[in-house]
């Protein structure tokens, strides 16, 4: 039942209380020989009070949310790839989820992904789902890719070096569609600084890519892409979200190591 509103009141001392709760809004106070009287919160503003404070702590943690996300989360689809919005299509999923319950250890021990498989297989959307799980729990993520990121570097005055440095500030960094990029000698430079600069900082990597560990891992494959790939192989777990597929066995062992970390 709720309260019943009711005027304040003064009690025998000429002290003011609340006509809800009954407790003192005023008070009296002896300061220097000389009485006063004084406010003070009843049980009503109290409450009141408290709940004004969660719900503008409650707005300030979604504006620094809507921060994190507009400066982590550079395409606007990615913001509703969610694990709450799996269609519940590909168990590949529970991976993900894994990944982000044990986030703490991932980062320790840099373990990075590698998402495989063909368009259309979900695994931009389970990268998706990690970036925000992640930036909800208040972890900075980065969320792009190389077109994106070379678009800026030969935008006019780019710092590159800035840039790089910017990408390796964050606790992770997910590249969407790797292998889209042009393959010019200035770019793949680049993918490769910034690959190697996230290995030598020791934080982990989350890959997206069309491409097969068969095609990585290729000796066919001119001396920048081996490069790349093999340090991509290095710092991720390879993980094929296409369904079976014979490929997906090369990553057999470090699957395993993962699925340890996670389990252990």
């Amino acid at each position: 039942m709720e309260n019943k509103v009711t005027a304040d009141y003064l009690d025998e001392e000429g002290c003011l209380h609340c006509g809800t709760c009954g407790k003192r809004k005023q008070m009296k106070v002896s300061l220097i020989g000389f009485e006063h009287v004084v406010s003070c919160l009843c049980e009503c503003e109290v409450k009141a009070r408290q709940e004004l404070d969660e719900k503008m702590q409650r707005e300030e943690e979604q504006r620094q949310l809507y921060q994190r996300k507009s400066v982590g989360l550079r395409e606007r689809r990615f913001w509703e790839w969610k694990f709450e919005n799996d269609n519940g299509s590909n168990q590949k999923i529970l991976i993900a989820r894994q990944y982000v319950e044990n986030w703490t250890d991932m980062k320790r021990k840099n373990v990075g992904l590698l998402l495989m498989g063909p368009v259309g297989t979900g695994k931009s959307f389970f990268a998706g789902c990690i970036a925000n799980a992640l930036l909800e729990q208040g972890e900075r993520v980065m969320m792009t890719n190389f077109s994106r990121i070379l678009n800026e570097m030969t935008s006019y005055q780019a710092d590159k070096n800035q840039i790089i440095q910017n990408l390796v500030d964050y606790p992770l960094l997910i590249i969407d569609d790797l292998g889209i990029e042009r393959n010019s000698e200035f770019a793949l430079e680049q993918v490769y600084n910034v690959i190697d600069s996230r290995y030598c900082k020791m934080l982990p990597l989350i890959i997206t890519t069309n491409l097969g560990l068969n095609e990585m891992k290729s000796t066919d494959l001119d001396t920048a892409h081996q490069r790349i790939y093999s340090r991509i192989l290095e710092m991720c777990v390879p993980i094929y979200c296409g369904g079976e597929d014979k490929r997906k066995e090369e990553g057999t062992e470090k699957l395993v190591q993962v699925q340890n970390l996670i389990t252990g």
